[in-house]
């Protein structure tokens, strides 16, 4: 469902670590809002629901949310690293028009709610 880079993986595993806790899993998904309609959410979470999708990526337990499931089909996430520092890239194939700061797209089928007042 969601591809994660060697790159990403052991960035995200560092993180991870940092927390300190062996109960967190990684948990991807999409709201409504951002300058294009929807907006991705990363993070650390220890509760699923009954309406999770769990998989395993890069030895990482992954969790996406229903709703959020038929927006991140595809998705790729890497992480760049950059004389400014790093930071994750998302390449999502099922968006037809992303923001200029890449986290906010719209897809074919739904364009959200758009929020120009967020980028």
């Amino acid at each position: 469902m969601v591809n994660i880079s060697e790159s990403a993986g052991s960035k995200i595993q560092e993180m991870l670590a940092a927390e300190g806790s062996s109960d967190l899993f990684l948990r991807i998904g999409v709201k409504e809002g951002g300058c294009t309609g929807f907006s991705y959410g990363m993070g650390f979470d220890d509760e699923k629901h009954d309406n999770d999708k769990v998989f395993q990526v890069q030895g990482l337990t992954v969790v996406v949310d229903e709703d959020s499931a038929k927006y991140l089909y595809g998705v790729e996430i890497d992480w760049k690293e950059s004389a400014m520092g790093g930071g994750f890239t998302i390449h999502n194939p099922n968006a037809v028009a992303t923001c200029g700061c890449g986290q906010s797209f719209r897809t074919a089928a739904d364009a959200g709610k758009p929020n120009p007042d967020t980028c």
